[in-house]
């Protein structure tokens, strides 16, 4: 892994839950469109494409067959691209907690998102991950031959973390990724993102993170985490602004920014076997 140290993970998120084209008009939001984003992110650079799909009304959903209609695009059109898909397994804060498992564990992605913890969500409802469905989840990715990417939003969800791995339900390397900014979780500063680096390095020394920033966040949470040997998620998912006052044009957009930075700080960008190899994936 020595040789790989200079490398960093681009992870693009090209679509989330909530924007909406009344947001930003260039919002991939059905399948042909968000396939063909996830492909073009990949020749800027993305190893990783976290997955979110919506229905006819572009409206969030966890439909299988949407999920599925995304990967067969990017797989029959462009058979070259060796991107590892990052299912979501929450898409909104109201699915079923089957309904949240289901695409993971009929369509076997290399990774899917494990949400470690409930919370209150952005001043609107509960992002419900309670205890049972966090073991039952463990359990099912290990089954399905998943990667779960364990997504925290505050600094005590690392600790929970720990327990899950303790208890069998996560297996290391267990890769992480700070999410910061949200309404309801920790602030997107420097500071908070140190505070979280160091508590996992305390919980769980040898696993692997990435940190993202939602709005005015993003610019110094991917700043930082690249220099503090971290890896990144930059899309339209967590910001639909290129800057203060200006729409992204695309995900392209942000992928290219990101590894600007990436290689302007001196390191290289990971091509999707070498973030296979960093993350531990089989």
């Amino acid at each position: 892994m020595s040789d790989l140290k200079n490398k960093r993970i681009i992870t693009v998120a090209t679509t989330g839950a909530w924007p909406k084209k009344t947001n930003n008009p260039n919002l991939p939001t059905q399948p042909e469109e968000i396939a063909e984003e996830i492909y073009n992110c990949w020749k800027e650079g993305a190893a990783v494409a976290h997955v979110h799909i919506r229905d006819k009304e572009d409206n969030d959903s966890m439909d299988v067959e949407i999920f599925r209609a995304v990967l067969d695009n990017v797989r029959t059109k462009h058979p070259d691209c060796d991107i590892i898909f990052n299912l979501t397994a929450a898409g909104g804060i109201a699915n079923t907690e089957e309904g949240r498992m289901a695409p993971f564990k009929t369509l076997k992605p290399e990774m899917a998102s494990f949400d470690c913890g409930t919370m209150n969500w952005m001043h609107i409802g509960i992002f419900n991950n309670n205890p049972q469905f966090l073991m039952n989840m463990g359990t099912a990715m290990q089954e399905a031959g998943v990667k779960p990417e364990v997504e925290v939003f505050d600094i005590g969800m690392i600790w929970e973390a720990k327990w899950y791995r303790d208890h069998g339900y996560l297996q290391d390397p267990v890769h992480f990724q700070f999410c910061m900014g949200c309404a309801g979780g920790i602030p997107a500063t420097i500071e908070n993102l140190v505070l979280m680096k160091n508590a996992l390095h305390e919980a769980m020394p040898g696993s692997t993170w990435s940190a993202f920033g939602t709005g005015k966040g993003a610019m110094e949470i991917m700043y930082a985490a690249i220099a503090a040997g971290g890896n990144i998620r930059v899309g339209m998912e967590d910001n639909v602004l290129y800057k203060k006052g200006q729409l992204a044009e695309s995900n392209m957009q942000l992928i290219a920014r990101a590894r600007r930075v990436i290689e302007e700080f001196g390191c290289e960008v990971a091509t999707p076997d070498e973030a296979r190899q960093i993350l531990g994936l089989k």
